[in-house]
């Protein structure tokens, strides 16, 4: 195998192994199924275990609610095939340990240790192998070394196949040529632009006739879309804030609850670098301080970098240790070395942030508004029961309105409407839902409001009458009279320059591009103007409008990609490997369906059903 498979393999196996490391950690939380090696299926002779599905569906969601950033039920993460997706996941890696065993695929003992130890989360602050952290990372996850090291060693043995399905794939030559062509292929050509002030005459006024005749043209252009009439009734912890009042003793101690955030030290901006000893941590400080070398180079020769240093802003008292050695800096600089809990160090200050107070009067409003609107906030918690007992037992959103603090209202609700209470996302949502005969619930607001609402009809789509919307029909009618004698001049500018006129004599002003491939930006003008210049031929002019313009292109020039030039190899290789990944997922499909082929497998649905329960 060639250095090159080499060293794909070793980064296809460490992603990998992280990947399963990343799996076993996440699974920490998720509740356990007995000491009994409990089995959701079998694929040939490997089971897969209970605690295996658990963890990979746990792993997967917190996947998914970090993408959503909100939490995902089991109901909604099936909606989304996180069930079936975990399930084939650890069907595939059955069926690869068990072609691993019949083939005699396996890694040895240094194989395993060394991607051990390589693996971060078990590193420590010297960037060596922490037996520590590696003990209690495995028992945080519910595994024992033995486990984990077993799980290591058949990853790499499934890595090891996967690499040999799919080695020898590569882009075909007679794929990758022709999208370079379309990708890096560069044109010359002219853009002429047309606007109001190249007509003869301004376009005025419309009259009566001729507005009425433009809208009843574009009758859809002002239809306002189908939508509700809604009853609603709602409350929000604004709307109690009149009720409300704090008195002195309560703002005087939220005032000291916050007394982090008014009265702020002194502090300074931050990075340390920890060294062997103190012999190293002196010398790398003279050296800094001499213009030898920099904090930079020093922190790079640790194999580190600037994000690893930086403690970002810090109070002397932060500092520990270092505090008066770093705050005797009168200016940004290097100090040190300093002994710390962490080792010899040496401090970089980058600036000096004074210290600040607010008296308690500047922040008296502020204080006062936030404990409010949080006591607003708990007594609409309080009385979410009271909302849903009345609507419980019949009233309407009208009475709920009449018997309680909320307050009513109708809404015409159409999806471009978004003011008032049609301001709040989950109201529209719940708009969009709503149907006939729905009973009506109690609903929450992102700022902790409330409020319920009904289905009184349905509002089909319907025109807006013109003397409601004159103005906007007016600047459209004068739009789409510029755009048609402009585009009439154009014609005629066409027509001129092919009976012989070069297009730089017509006597307006126009733009040359020389040498722009498709993603390149064009100043000032449309995409589609760079977008229409590449469905042209050489020689040939076409028009693009753009509002109230009408851009004329001619294209002159088109020029195959130069292949020494730096950019055109680098979309080579872009390509190269975009079409090579893409074969090799097909590939390593295609093995691993026909491995699951050849094997028995069988599936356990209730303890399945058991798993996703315990979430």
């Amino acid at each position: 195998m060639s250095s090159n498979k080499n060293s794909k393999g070793k980064k296809l196996g460490a992603g990998l192994l992280m990947g399963l490391l990343a799996l076993s950690l996440l699974g920490f939380g998720v509740e356990g199924f007995g000491t009994a090696r409990q089995t959701i299926g079998t694929v040939g002779d490997r089971d897969i275990t209970a605690d295996e599905y658990a963890r990979t569906l746990q792993n997967d969601l917190r996947a998914l609610q970090a993408q959503l950033g909100q939490p995902i039920t089991m109901e909604q993460a099936r909606l989304f095939g996180l069930d079936q997706r975990a399930l084939e996941q650890l069907i595939d890696q059955a069926a690869l340990n068990t072609e691993a065993d019949r083939l005699g695929v396996s890694a040895g003992d240094e194989t395993v240790q060394a991607e051990i130890l390589a693996i971060p989360s078990f590193q420590g602050l010297d960037g060596s192998f922490d037996r520590e952290s590696y003990r209690f990372a495995l028992q945080n996850a519910g595994l024992s070394e033995a486990e984990f090291e077993t799980s290591i060693r058949e990853e790499i043995s499934r890595s090891i196949l996967q690499l040999a399905t799919i080695g020898g794939a590569s882009a075909p030559e007679g794929l990758v040529e022709p999208l370079l062509e379309y990708q890096a292929q560069t044109r010359d050509f002219t853009v002429l632009t047309l606007t109001a002030d190249d007509l003869d005459s301004p376009v005025g006024q419309p009259n009566n006739a001729e507005l009425t005749a433009y809208y009843e043209a574009n009758l859809e252009r002002y239809t306002l879309p189908a939508g509700k009439r809604l009853d609603y009734a709602w409350i929000t912890p604004e709307m109690l804030l009149d009720t409300l009042e704090a008195d002195e003793d309560e703002l005087r101690a939220a005032y000291e609850a916050r007394s982090a955030q008014y009265r702020q030290p002194e502090r300074r901006l931050v990075e340390r670098l920890i060294l062997p000893d103190m012999t190293a941590a002196q010398d790398a400080l003279d050296r800094i301080t001499s213009g030898e070398t920099t904090f930079e180079d020093v922190v790079a020769a640790r194999g580190l970098t600037l994000d690893d240093t930086d403690m970002g802003d810090v109070t002397r008292e932060a500092l520990g240790a270092a505090g008066d050695t770093v705050f005797a800096l009168n200016e940004p600089g290097v100090a040190g070395p300093v002994e710390t809990n962490l080792g010899p160090a040496i401090f970089r200050m980058n600036a000096i942030l004074a210290a600040r107070e607010t008296p308690f009067e500047d922040a008296r409003t502020e204080l006062r508004d936030a404990l409010l609107m949080d006591r607003a906030r708990r007594i609409l918690a309080e009385n979410i029961d009271l909302y849903e007992d009345l609507l419980a037992g019949g009233a309407t959103v009208t009475q709920l309105a009449n018997e309680t603090e909320m307050q009513a209202g109708q809404i015409d609700w159409r999806p471009d409407v978004q003011s008032g209470i049609a301001a709040y996302e989950e109201f529209r949502d719940a708009a969009r839902s709503v149907q006939a005969g729905d009973f009506a619930e109690i609903l929450i607001l992102e700022d902790g409001g409330m409020f319920a609402l009904e289905l009184v009809e349905e509002l089909p789509a319907a025109p807006r009458p013109l003397e409601d919307i004159r103005t906007q029909a007016v600047q459209d009618w004068q739009t789409a009279e510029i755009r048609a004698r402009l585009s009439a001049q154009a014609d005629a500018l066409i027509a001129e320059v092919e009976s012989g006129t070069e297009i730089d004599a017509l006597g307006i002003d126009s733009l040359r591009f020389a040498d722009l491939s498709r993603s390149d930006p064009v100043p000032d003008l449309p995409r589609a103007v760079l977008t229409q210049a590449f469905e042209l031929q050489s020689g040939e002019l076409a028009t693009v409008t753009d509002g109230a313009r009408v851009h004329v292109v001619q294209l002159h020039a088109v020029a195959s990609p130069d292949p020494d030039l730096d950019t055109t190899q680098q979309i080579r290789r872009a390509l190269e490997s975009q079409i090579t990944q893409s074969y090799t997922q097909d590939l390593f499909g295609y093995f691993s369906g026909a491995l699951r082929q050849s094997m028995p497998i069988t599936l356990n649905q209730q303890m399945i059903d058991a798993v996703q329960q315990s979430f």
